[in-house]
C-alpha cells in the first residue's frame, strides 16, 4: 500500500473564475485524493486567496500544481506536508518559565 505524501495544504492565489466549488471538483479527480477543503482567505478586486488541504495516498504534487495552473491559480506557498505511514500532527512547545 502506497503512502507518500499523504497530506499537503498550500497557500493560493485564484482569479475569481472558476469559483473554489468548482476547483475542488476539478482537484478531486484525482483518484490519489481522498478529500479537499478549500477555505477562503481573502478576496479583492481581482483574485482570492485561498488555502487548499488536501489529504489521500501517494499524492503527486506536480499533478495538483497543473491543475491550479490550468485554473489560473498560483501557489505562493507550500504551508505543511505530512508522509510516511500515519499523520503526525504538529506539536507546539511551550516556553519554559523561568
Amino acid at each position: 500500500m502506497p503512502h507518500g505524501i499523504r497530506r499537503i495544504v498550500l497557500d493560493v492565489l485564484k482569479p475569481h473564475t472558476p469559483r473554489i466549488t468548482d476547483l475542488a471538483l476539478m482537484l478531486s479527480r484525482d483518484e490519489r485524493i481522498n478529500g479537499i477543503n478549500l477555505s477562503l482567505k481573502e478576496v479583492d478586486q481581482n483574485t482570492e486567496s485561498i488555502s487548499v488541504t488536501i489529504e489521500g495516498d501517494d499524492l503527486d504534487f506536480e499533478s495538483i500544481k497543473e491543475v491550479l495552473e490550468q485554473a489560473g491559480a498560483v501557489i505562493h506557498s507550500i504551508d505543511q506536508v505530512v508522509a510516511g505511514k500515519r499523520f503526525v500532527e504538529e506539536v507546539t512547545l511551550q516556553p519554559e518559565n523561568s
